[in-house]
């Protein structure tokens, strides 16, 4: 069955979250259309990581709602109130929200192809002979077709995050959430992964993708959005921000990264 795709894919108003006395968002607007590459960029500690663990509701918002297709993501309206969706609509929603972290996180006991496999199992239940084909489908389409029996540990650090990016696309999502996918890569290895990225903003994923590759939000990125103190400082074409930033406050953080 077609999924109707609607406009805008991800819709996110005045969201606000705290962790303790400390606000990290501070009223966060967002839009992205299907088929978008969103980069954002910003110092350490401005809220980039949490906006994308409230997208799919890793964390849970203080206040403001996110839409992905249409849908109110970990809450449901009753009688004019929201009211927090049970842990199995949240996994639901979570399936259609492809997400790849910092760090690998692969099961250290599976082979690379078992890793890849797990979750259409387990959580879309679907026939196996069916999520096989796909998990090797998709270890081609990142470039490992020969480590379908390989284990983690044999691998290298950028073998294991194009890995972690096979088995986020193993669900089908609609959206995918990259958080500062290289940062934990050496620098020799950074690019195999980019590339993996590139090949799916080509083939026209959505994308939301909090990175420090400035390169890559210019030559990928249809958005560009700058964080600081837990706001959107600035937004717009990523070649228009990067050479003529209207912020003084982004013109500062580029004047260090560039």
């Amino acid at each position: 069955m077609t999924t109707i795709i609607q406009a805008p894919l991800v819709r996110a108003r005045n969201l606000r979250k705290s962790f303790g006395p400390v606000e990290v968002l501070r009223g966060v607007d967002l839009e992205v259309d299907a088929g978008q590459v969103c980069c954002i960029i910003g110092p350490s500690g401005s809220g980039k990581s949490t906006l994308l663990r409230c997208i799919n509701h890793l964390e849970k918002l203080d206040a403001g709602q996110i839409y992905v297709n249409g849908e109110l993501i970990g809450y449901r309206r009753v009688a004019n109130k929201l009211v927090e969706r049970s842990e199995r609509e949240v996994a639901r929603q979570r399936a259609g929200i492809g997400m790849v972290f910092q760090q690998f996180n692969l099961f250290p006991h599976m082979t690379v192809l078992a890793n890849v496999m797990e979750a259409p199992r387990r959580v879309r239940k679907d026939p196996p002979d069916e999520v096989r084909e796909r998990a090797l489908h998709l270890l081609d389409r990142v470039g490992l077709p020969d480590k379908a029996n390989a284990y983690p540990a044999q691998l290298s650090g950028g073998q294991q995050q194009r890995v972690a990016i096979a088995r986020a696309l193993a669900m089908r999502p609609l959206l995918m959430l990259f958080d500062e996918p290289t940062s934990a890569l050496d620098p020799e290895l950074v690019g195999e992964v980019l590339e993996t990225m590139r090949t799916l903003a080509d083939d026209g994923m959505t994308m939301i993708v909090v990175t420090h590759e400035i390169g890559f939000a210019k030559e990928v990125g249809d958005v560009l959005a700058f964080v600081d103190q837990g706001v959107i400082v600035e937004r717009g074409v990523p070649d228009e921000v990067l050479a003529n930033p209207t912020s003084e406050r982004t013109r500062a953080f580029l004047s260090k990264v560039l």
